[in-house]
């Protein structure tokens, strides 16, 4: 799985947290320095915070376009794989030999993947449904050479190397198509800097400490925070919802052998 260092050993409370900090922090050392200056130079120009602000604004929508990007396409991933293996254990009841022992496995496959979800124990999960591929491709091989001119198992074939395909894709889009590190260097750096200016602008004109600032920190926060969420598929309240695959598992049981 691909890690962004740091950022991946906090959890997402602790993150949000760290993040609310930081970002507090940069409007009070901003407010700090604007008062120093104020108290030094009357003529200094105040900063162009609405400039500031709208650059953050913007890498803070391309980030959570990305990261929200990378959730529907885990989304999308998980449903293509439920209809390939549906469309596998039909194709299966057709076969001219060892369906049972196959329909059997793929039942089995797709336990395997809840459970890894739901029991969050990803690297089990991934180590036994590559298992049960192995098994399930050597069931098809031999009914493939006992049926080499079957269109059938011609079509069943198809329909099992696209269920592998689509677990390859699966740990590609939930482990490892990550937002990268420079992003959020990026998206830190642009944030500290434009809260800092926000601070020094008030500290400047010589107003006291403005609840509108504090307002736009947190509302930063929240949103850097909702983006750590989307970009860890295995943590926090926005997960992609296993309900295909579900529905699935309860349809094969409904299916007579």
């Amino acid at each position: 799985m691909q890690s962004n260092g740091v950022l991946d050993a906090l959890p997402l409370w602790g993150l949000f947290a760290a993040i609310v900090l930081v970002v507090l922090l940069s409007v009070e050392c901003g407010y700090r320095l604007g008062k120093y200056r104020h108290s030094r130079s009357k003529q200094e120009k105040e900063a162009p915070v609405g400039a500031m602000v709208g650059a953050t604004l913007g890498i803070l929508a391309f980030t959570f376009g990305l990261a929200a990007a990378r959730f529907d396409t885990r989304r999308e991933v998980l449903l293509d794989e439920a209809n390939a293996i549906g469309t596998t254990y039909l194709r299966a009841g057709m076969l001219p030999d060892r369906r049972e022992e196959i329909r059997a496995l793929l039942r089995e496959y797709v336990d395997v993947r809840l459970k890894a979800v739901l029991s969050n124990n990803i690297a089990e999960g991934m180590r036994q449904s590559l298992n049960i591929q192995d098994q399930l491709w050597a069931q098809a091989v031999a009914v493939g050479e006992k049926n080499p001119n079957s269109i059938v198992v011609g079509l069943f074939m198809q329909s099992l190397n696209e269920v592998i395909d689509l677990h390859a894709k699966r740990v590609q889009a939930g482990l490892r198509n990550r937002i990268p590190a420079a992003f959020w260097v990026a998206l830190f750096a642009v944030a500290v800097f434009s809260l800092a200016t926000m601070g020094y602008h008030s500290g400047l004109a010589g107003t006291s400490r403005s609840l509108a600032v504090l307002a736009v920190a947190f509302t930063f926060s929240a949103v850097i925070g909702l983006i750590a969420d989307l970009d860890r598929p295995q943590e926090g309240g926005l997960k992609v919802s296993q309900q295909a695959l579900i529905d699935l598992r309860q349809s094969m049981n409904a299916i007579k052998p």
